[in-house]
């Protein structure tokens, strides 16, 4: 058995699983699982915790180590789990040194002598500067993703990630531009820019360049990118040469995802975000005047402490005024540690009931969506021979015809209230 990786979360755990499958790899380590934690909700924490119980049945004889997001913020947590042979800190994690440790530790323990500590995690707050990690690709993905920056210099107060991430920091923009290279040359087609806060690209870097800047020069020094995609976006950051990307670059895809979270002024300033309901809308339409063919997703929070009904028919009715389409819906947990938790809490059975309700809401925006696409051609990614995506991101079931990581044209024939269906 080589290293498994099990990874929870968000686009950039993904992507930094891959970079760990290959630090492991040239530490030599073997007969060992990775479980790549997210913390972004008590209950994320509970699946992780779950998953590794169950892997310590399943593969009695398997080294488990836990790192990520939650190992980051509770690595005491960890640690006291019987199932857990070593916790690994999300700057560590990259680092071969640690993985040849780690090695070493598990190979001296199975002779019977002392090993090092548990617990491998650092301060990350104390960390300035993010490394661009090239990886050739992502392991069964038809995609490829580019991290661009890391951790986030806000303090939303329902949010524990700058405590799993610390402060934002980027990467240069060649090196971005040269792994982009890299990766199409590798035969990757389209290419998603991730990272923790996007929006708040090149602070640190000499010139504050902005995420549009970045978007122009990888479009402009790589054009045999048929495809570039942005994840979740804030959109009170988007910058005007992001803006001029959308409206006269087609490689760049028209799906923006958008770190909303609430309806409600009142609800997004105790939130702490820096955006009010007219500002959310007011971007949807103008990015709707230079490309109308862009989808919008979006996060929201359902039962935010303090929310009442009133509040929340507000975020109910940002959906349609936004024309939101893609909807994850998160029914609020409180995060020991973030002030949000220390706010008056509203009822679960409430906030669950919430969160059903935006979630039929999303499910109606997205049903007039496909209502709207059958009959028309569409240009795909293959991501399995049965799945593909169109530019804005909507499932294509197309049967099974074509090679992953192919473009393809196909004509949408009908749907299935979650997927397009291809002739």
């Amino acid at each position: 058995m080589s290293v498994e990786i099990v990874t929870f979360g968000c686009r950039l755990n993904t992507h930094e699983s891959e970079i760990m499958r290959n630090r492991a790899h040239e530490a030599g380590l073997t007969e060992a699982v990775v479980v790549n934690t997210c913390a972004v909700t008590a209950e994320a924490v509970r699946q992780a915790r779950q998953t590794i119980r169950r892997l310590r049945r399943d593969k009695p004889n398997a080294r488990i180590v836990v790192t990520g997001c939650a190992a980051q913020t509770e690595p005491a947590t960890f640690a006291a789990m019987p199932e857990v042979d070593r916790v690994v800190g999300n700057t560590e994690k990259f680092d071969v040194a640690t993985w040849s440790d780690t090695r070493a530790a598990f190979e001296r323990e199975a002779f019977g002598l002392d090993t090092e500590e548990k617990v491998v995690v650092n301060d990350i707050m104390a960390v300035r500067e993010t490394a661009l990690h090239l990886i050739d690709g992502i392991e069964g993905r038809a995609r490829a993703t580019v991290q661009i920056q890391n951790g986030c210099d806000h303090r939303c107060t329902f949010c524990i990630i700058p405590y799993g991430r610390g402060n934002s920091r980027s990467v240069p923009m060649g090196e971005i531009v040269t792994q982009v290279r890299r990766l199409v040359e590798n035969g990757y087609r389209e290419i998603v820019l991730t990272g923790v806060d996007i929006t708040s690209y090149g602070e640190n870097l000499p010139g504050t360049p902005r995420l549009g800047a970045l978007v122009k020069q990888i479009l402009k020094h790589v054009p045999g990118l048929s495809r570039l995609r942005l994840s979740s976006i804030d959109s009170v950051e988007a910058d005007a040469d992001l803006l001029d990307a959308l409206a006269s670059e087609q490689r760049l895809m028209p799906h923006l995802h958008l770190s909303l979270q609430a309806g409600d002024d009142m609800i997004l300033k105790r939130m702490k975000r820096r955006h009010l309901r007219a500002d959310a809308i007011r971007f949807c339409d103008q990015v709707r005047r230079l490309r109308p063919d862009v989808l919008f997703g979006a996060d929201i929070i359902a039962g935010f402490p303090t929310e009442t009904e009133a509040m929340f028919a507000r975020s109910l009715d940002i959906v349609n005024e936004c024309e939101l389409t893609h909807l994850h819906v998160f029914p609020f947990s409180p995060r020991p540690g973030t002030p949000a938790a220390r706010m008056p809490q509203v009822p679960r059975q409430i906030v669950k009931e919430r969160a059903k309700r935006l979630r039929e809401r999303g499910e109606a925006a997205l049903h007039r969506h496909l209502d709207g696409e059958v009959g028309h051609i569409r240009r795909v990614l293959v991501e399995t021979g049965d799945i593909a995506r169109t530019a804005q991101f909507t499932p294509v079931r197309i049967g099974g015809r074509a090679t992953a990581g192919s473009i393809v044209d196909v004509n949408i024939a009908g749907h299935d209230g979650r997927h397009l269906i291809a002739a």
